[in-house]
């Protein structure tokens, strides 16, 4: 079989998706022998994409997502390739590829926070129901990172069950690689972090709920007198200015760091040295960065109205993610208790055994034998 992956967001600067289709690559490389790969990547990826592997074929196309060329163009260059399945890692699917394919979808966030963008244009809206409704119906298969997408795509889109396997993601193995000794005091200058901090990454969206987060940092500040830093990884989105907006209404710029997008090697020391991880989105489709949190020994506090309680299970402390009250009083729990954070990071250890990437690769490649 020659199957297809869409990589143009392969790697780390595309945060979840970008990781999810490394990362996926990678280990079916490492266990199929069988069948041949085509690898579609973006021309600023193309060399970054490494392997020994003699049954890939790497194919550049110089066409962006989320694009009128990728409904247009991209169909007749996979057509070209005369791929017998493709994969397609996030719901923006061609909706003029006749063949086999499976779509990865990891979450509906844009049904509850459709984005600036999205809202301001009509034209835009229905382009990208249309692309998700047609993406999903057509898919041979239905890969769900969580149970809780795969819900919600059975109650809001009228999916038959049976056509929606879950699919776990796995751990980054590169992070306990990494030997983060000897660069602490370097990082730590250059971002002028040297109080103990709390840490949050990913992107700057509505979704992910950092106004409320910021809310709740003051109340530990004011309340429960904690002295301690906030860390907030990740590029801020200008088209969502309200976090920064917050930040300086209620004077935090003092405490408050934010360091940008910080790239693979640097992430382990964020993790590694942060008191607590913080996730206080209101909807996450798998959250696996508070599952690489953890495995580098840092306790989680997360929001519970989302796949997080099915993903950390007993591993973390949740909160109402409406509430910075309560997002500030589960963060100073976990502050205030050496033994509860132990416990936290110990119970949560056990749970995220299961998250390993071959195992998740194992299982997709299964998923493609099955729909060829």
């Amino acid at each position: 079989m020659k199957i297809g992956i869409d990589a143009r967001m392969y790697g780390d600067s595309v945060t979840g998706i970008g990781n999810y289709t490394k990362n996926l690559i990678d280990e079916l490389l490492k266990i199929d022998f069988k069948n041949e790969y085509t690898i579609f990547l973006l021309p600023q990826n193309y060399d970054k994409f490494q392997t020994n592997s003699k049954n890939v074929k790497k194919v550049k196309i110089d066409i962006p997502w989320y694009s009128w060329s990728e409904q247009i163009k991209l169909p007749i260059a996979l057509i070209k390739e005369k791929i017998d399945l493709m994969h397609f890692p996030h719901f923006n699917v061609p909706i003029l590829y006749p063949k086999k394919f499976v779509v990865t979808i990891h979450d509906i966030t844009p049904k509850f926070f459709p984005g600036h963008k999205v809202k301001q244009n009509p034209l835009r809206r229905i382009g990208y129901w249309l692309v998700f409704k047609l993406g999903i119906t057509r898919a041979q298969k239905v890969i769900s990172v969580s149970n809780h997408t795969k819900q919600h795509l059975i109650k809001h889109f009228n999916i038959k069950e049976q056509k929606i396997e879950v699919v776990y993601q796995g751990l980054n193995k590169n992070l306990q690689n990494q030997s983060f000794y000897g660069i602490i005091d370097k990082l730590s200058d250059k971002f002028d972090i040297h109080k103990p901090f709390i840490f949050y990454v990913g992107v700057w969206r509505e979704h992910k709920n950092l106004p409320n987060l910021v809310k709740a940092y003051k109340v530990l500040l004011e309340k429960f007198k904690q002295d301690i830093s906030l860390v907030i990884g990740g590029k801020p989105d200008p088209e969502y200015p309200e976090t920064l907006n917050l930040i300086k209404e209620l004077n935090l710029e003092q405490k408050i760091f934010m360091p940008g997008f910080i790239s693979e090697d640097k992430l382990t020391f964020f993790y590694n040295q942060a008191e607590v991880f913080v996730l206080p989105s209101f909807n996450e489709g798998f959250g696996l960065v508070a599952i690489e949190s953890i495995s580098l020994g840092t306790p989680v506090v997360a929001s519970k109205t989302t796949s997080l309680p099915e993903v950390l299970k007993g591993g973390a402390l949740y909160f109402d993610p409406h509430s910075p009250q309560d997002i500030a009083e589960k963060i100073n729990q976990v502050l205030s208790s050496k033994e509860l954070s132990k416990q936290l990071v110990n119970k949560a250890k056990q749970v995220i055994k299961k998250y390993n990437w071959e195992i998740t690769a194992k299982q997709t490649l299964k998923i493609y034998e099955e729909v060829n």
